[in-house]
């Protein structure tokens, strides 16, 4: 269906929400409809963080707000959903909307695989009221699945549209770039050729993808890198877990800007941990490219006062290759916390393949090499 027909029939002018390539039609229209507009459109840093918003637009308004998000997204809805949504405690009345990846009976990638089972059960464990969208859902259904939320909503329960791939159509056309000139690909080459054989644990999405396919055209081992392919926000700690159980080994982290957003606490643990061996190189394209593109908030934050007021002792940014590279080589030659954060512009070849080894394969490879060392 189109997707400005099903902004519609939902009736809300709130939406706050993390980007999902699955609802890129919906984000979009809302980036051409609204922009970031505090009053109607917030891309916020993770989806326990848009269940507050939402709340809080329901407290000072009475009108029902919209949650959109990638089913990954429901773990962090938990607690928010469970204990103030719900009409068990203060009745706050959502909508949410529900990219659904890895829905049984398509193919799609494995980190996918386990949400897409468990996203409808998952939904109705914490009794929101679903409805499926898919490509031959036609506007009255839609309308009339909405007729039935709303006696639900005026309960003080939550409700769920539960996006197929390819249902919502008819996007307008948003063009997502920055003034940056470094693409992230040439980036990882050089923190490759730095990094040397130390072990890499790299963040979800077009990084990974692209470190992957970095080793390969080098001829090299991929036991070097854990790549994060799920469980975004959380690179940074699993490289803080490996760097304090080596600690004779030096330690890399490519992470992103919307992965450090969404859990920005671990920063935080890192720094007051503060492990001599651990470097965390921060690509910050103020985007959430490996999704569509759609803005986060970093292009508008300190990273670097962040780091340091977290208690990493060496914190910078860089923004051209001669700079980036000499920053690699001081981190590596200090014995101490590194954060180097890179400006990168937005964007990715078009061909970018995936890992061709399972992660299952990719833990034990990794595990294999940690035991070496």
């Amino acid at each position: 269906m189109k997707v400005e027909k099903l902004v519609e029939i939902i009736g809300s002018d709130f939406f706050t929400g993390v980007p999902d390539s699955q609802l890129k039609a919906l984000c979009d229209y809302l980036m051409a409809t609204y922009g970031i507009d505090p009053k109607h459109h917030i891309i916020a840093a993770n989806e326990g963080n848009c269940a507050a918003l939402a709340a809080g637009y329901h407290l000072a308004t009475g009108k029902f707000p919209v949650v959109y998000m990638q089913n990954s997204g429901e773990g962090n809805i938990i607690n928010p959903v469970a204990s103030l949504l719900s009409d068990k405690v203060c009745a706050v009345p959502v909508i949410f909307i529900v990219g659904w990846r890895g829905e049984p009976g398509t193919h799609d990638e494995p980190q996918h695989i386990y949400q897409g089972e468990v996203t409808v059960k998952l939904l109705e464990d914490m009794d929101i009221k679903p409805f499926i969208i898919g490509k031959g859902t036609t506007d009255g259904e839609a309308e009339g699945a909405m007729e039935g939320f709303r006696h639900i909503l005026a309960a003080g329960k939550d409700v769920a549209f539960v996006v197929r791939k390819g249902a919502l159509t008819d996007a307008p056309k948003v063009a997502y770039k920055n003034s940056n000139t470094m693409s992230r690909e040439e980036i990882i080459k050089h923190i490759i050729r730095a990094s040397g054989e130390d072990p890499i644990v790299s963040t979800t999405g077009k990084a990974s993808r692209e470190l992957f396919e970095a080793r390969a055209a080098n001829g090299q081992s991929h036991k070097y890198d854990f790549l994060t392919v799920g469980s975004m926000g959380h690179s940074s700690s699993i490289a803080l877990g490996v760097a304090i159980n080596k600690p004779g080994q030096r330690i890399w982290c490519i992470d992103g800007d919307g992965a450090v957003l969404m859990h920005m606490g671990s920063m935080a643990v890192i720094g007051a941990n503060a492990p001599h061996n651990l470097i965390h190189v921060v690509i910050n394209n103020g985007a959430h490219e490996t999704v569509g593109g759609m803005p986060t908030v970093a292009g508008k934050i300190d990273l670097v006062a962040i780091a340091k007021a977290c208690g990493y002792p060496d914190a910078v940014c860089v923004d051209n290759f001669e700079d980036l590279d000499r920053e690699l080589e001081a981190a590596k030659s200090r014995r101490g916390l590194s954060l180097i954060e890179v400006k990168c512009s937005i964007g990715a070849r078009e061909n970018l393949g995936r890992p061709t080894a399972t992660a299952l394969e990719n833990k034990e490879g990794f595990m294999g090499y940690l035991m070496t060392l």
